[in-house]
């Protein structure tokens, strides 16, 4: 497979030269006639951009001739969005004032527009915001946006939850690709480090027409940071401490770009203690280490656009047990997980007359690996002194140090991703796919959790926005196969698990309308159909998972979910004031869940897989004033709630507590020496869960109080950010209703102060 993939790449990375088009031009304020300086010109389907100058001017050249819409963007003005012809005369742009913060254009929906454009509602943050706001790792800072939280175990160990749906039916994407990393498992996390991400971008709901099965809770597509701009050489050092775990990671970063060819490379290391409750133990073995490498290779022209990226990540993750032994020792102990996870990705963009051909492809290699005790040691350690308790700890980690892992599971995935955007017709703008999956899982330690196992996935799909004056339409069809082989394989009790060979079909669409005035009233309407195919665990399992206590039995006669979700949506914004309201209402047939047997087997409960139909409806209301000319005080609060049943009689497990976070933050841009100056406090109540699923016990509701601020100092050409943050300040002792170690009653962390200095040379 790695030689197949390698001569793809080799193919598919070519690029001519071709005559020379440029577009040419000056940003002004509609309202003074000033020019507008280091305003974004952004061509979203070109994917290229620049700045404007000090006298407002811009230049972009090396642009593929066509009609492409330009948008144009800046601190404190409306953005500007219109259709052009390429090869163009020189354009003279006209920002409107405005205390709307700017906004950004969505790139997991196919046309790529502003927010405010987008016919399904996606949620946007960039990374550098959820990090100033106290973030300790990427499952942490996803937790800021409305509807969406996290299952943890720990700190170390975190999986994105969207409305109340999460594992295998919430699908991961980074640098263009479906991250596969045997996401299904309750221990296992996203394997991604912050560092090198640019930006979050959620999609509540099933989004199986855009990117085919796990999407039938939602998206999380993570943007990887971008290249320099046109003969610009830019370096970054990172540091960051947290107080609670003792914790550091720090964070290299140089790029260098030319007239077309872009680099970019990133290193960074994080390690982290166990984590300290607010009542002050730490939680035994929730230490973790990471090990990050991203780097980028850019190439773009008048026709051709290529983007090469590759991130290699080494998580080292303690599996915390108990509350017990008592260090601030950052190497994890027995059990603990080693991953390591590369994905490597090109993109390749054709461009041709009003028309383009988007080609990616990905390769990934999971290496899975768990150490385990073979031994019980609690008796030996009964009566004894603590420190004599700690040396012994260690001299047993270092005991099974070098040992063969208990588990170890090799993935390997294929990837690709083939879009054709049709020329526009009129109002409509029309684009064609098909993706694909080719996927193996090998075993190689002595336990087997799942088995060797071949999946083919082959998608087909076509989608179309129609825009008129106040009104925008999009929808589309997809249909998608699956094909799935496992070998047959003997259970450490002698039992023979029988090969599974089985094909998954479904059909799948998607139809959508915004209605706009003037961008200050907005309402959306989208109803989507999804789909999700049982996952190896599901379909194959025959063995105690150590994570969650218990004896798994697969059924491999079990049929795809299938879900369909309704989603209303109301914004309105104007230069004081904004607000939203979202509701959704989502249908689940034959939704796969875990049901015990009553049987006991190695001293585990049995539990076996079911289906059953469930729904899920909620939503997410908010608002933020950012009163004008005051347009540095902002007022934000959103509520957000998710229930979940199935059969309509008995409620969903890991359904996230109804939530309300309220922030107070001033932010100043100007300054002589500091720059960017901002400030905030943030509330976060949890309100109680009474409606608890089988196997659940309800959570009591608590509150948790964050503060922090920061800085940008000019030191010549280089700027030095600051920034101090905590979280929990209180130091409040709570469980979470998401984390996987409440039913030990073990508590979530206590507070965190988190310093973070970042130079850009």
């Amino acid at each position: 497979m790695r030689l197949k993939f390698l001569s793809i790449l080799l193919l598919a990375v070519n690029g001519y030269l071709f005559s020379q088009n440029e577009v040419s031009g000056t940003v002004k304020d509609v309202t003074t006639g000033e020019p507008v300086f280091s305003a974004n010109i952004y061509f979203p389907k070109l994917e290229k951009g620049t700045m404007t100058d000090m006298e407002g001017n811009f230049n972009l050249k090396n642009l593929p001739e066509g009609e492409y819409r330009i948008l144009v963007s800046s601190i404190g003005y409306a953005s500007y969005s219109q259709d052009i012809q390429i090869p163009s005369t020189s354009l003279s742009i006209e920002l409107k004032p405005s205390a709307i913060e700017m906004e950004e254009v969505i790139v997991s929906t196919p046309f790529h527009q502003l927010q405010s454009e987008n016919v399904m509602k996606v949620e946007r943050e960039s990374l550098s915001e959820l990090n100033r706001k106290g973030a300790i790792t990427l499952s942490d800072g996803i937790t800021q946006i409305a509807g969406v939280e996290s299952l943890t175990t720990g700190i170390g160990i975190g999986k994105p939850v969207i409305r109340g749906l999460s594992s295998n039916r919430v699908l991961v994407y980074t640098q263009g690709v479906r991250l596969e990393n045997q996401q299904y498992g309750d221990e296992h996390g996203l394997g991604i480090s912050s560092k090198g991400i640019g930006s979050v971008e959620v999609i509540k709901g099933p989004a199986s027409l855009l990117y085919g099965s796990d999407a039938i809770g939602g998206v999380l597509y993570l943007n990887p940071e971008t290249y320099a701009g046109p003969h610009t050489t830019n370096a970054e050092f990172e540091a960051d401490y947290y107080s609670n775990t003792l914790g550091y990671q720090g964070s290299l970063m140089a790029q260098t770009s030319g007239d077309k060819l872009k680099f970019l490379a990133r290193g960074s290391y994080a390690a982290h203690s166990d984590y300290e409750t607010g009542s002050d133990s730490r939680v035994t073995n929730t230490r973790f280490n990471e090990k990050d490498l991203k780097a980028g290779i850019g190439f773009q022209d008048n026709k051709y656009k290529a983007d090469l990226r590759y991130n290699y990540n080494q998580s080292e993750i303690g599996i915390p047990e108990e509350v017990g032994l008592q260090s601030t020792d950052k190497e994890p102990l027995l059990p603990y997980q080693l991953i390591d996870n590369h994905v490597l990705s090109l993109d390749n963009r054709f461009y041709f007359r009003n028309s383009s051909i988007d080609f990616k492809v990905g390769y990934q290699f999971n290496n899975r690996k768990e150490f385990e005790e073979h031994h019980e040691h609690e008796e030996e350690h009964e009566g004894e002194h603590e420190e004599e308790h700690e040396e012994e700890h260690e001299e047993e980690h270092e005991e099974h140090g070098d040992t063969e892992p208990a588990l170890e599971m090799h993935l390997e995935t294929l990837n690709y991703n083939l879009k054709y955007n049709l020329p526009k017709l009129g109002n409509f703008e029309t684009i064609a796919g098909v993706q694909g999956m080719f996927q193996t899982n090998e075993n190689f330690g002595e336990e087997l959790l799942i088995p060797d196992a071949d999946t083919r996935d082959f998608g087909i799909f076509a989608t179309t926005h129609y825009h008129l004056e106040n009104w925008d339409f999009q929808g589309g069809l997809r249909y998608d196969h699956r094909k799935l082989e496992t070998k047959a394989y003997t259970t450490e009790d002698g039992d023979m698990i029988e090969a599974v060979d089985r094909k998954f079909n479904s059909f799948n669409g998607a139809l959508g309308a915004k209605f706009h005035i003037d961008q200050k009233f907005i309402a959306r309407l989208n109803l989507a159909s999804g789909f999700r195919a049982p996952n190896l665990s599901e379909l194959t399992s025959n063995g105690v998972h150590h994570g969650a206590n218990r004896y798994e039995i697969g059924n491999p006669e079990l049929d795809n979910e299938q879900n369909f979700q309704v989603d209303l949506a109301f914004e309105y914004r104007n230069q004081h004031f904004e607000a939203f309201v979202n509701a959704f209402h989502n249908s689940i047939s034959d939704y796969i869940y875990i049901n015990p047997t009553g049987e006991i087997i190695d001293e585990a409960a049995v539990f076996e897989y079911e289906q059953d139909d469930a729904r899920l409806y909620g939503g997410e209301i908010g608002f933020h004033i950012h009163p004008h000319p005051l347009d540095w005080l902002h007022l934000e609060s959103s509520f957000e709630t998710v229930t979940g049943k199935l059969n309509d009689t008995e409620y969903l497990p890991l359904i996230p507590a109804n939530s309300w976070t309220n922030t107070l933050r001033v932010e100043f841009d100007s300054g002589q020496l500091f720059q960017k100056k901002f400030a905030f406090i943030r509330l976060k109540n949890v309100f109680d869960q009474d409606n608890p699923g089988q196997f659940e016990t309800a959570t009591p509701g608590y509150g948790l109080l964050g503060a922090g601020l920061g800085t940008s100092i000019a030191l010549g050409k280089s700027v030095l950010s600051i920034n101090l943050n905590a979280n929990n300040l209180l130091n409040k002792s709570y469980i979470s209703h998401l984390s996987r170690l409440k039913p030990d009653g073990i508590q979530n962390i206590g507070r965190n102060f988190m310093a973070s200095a970042a130079i850009k040379l």
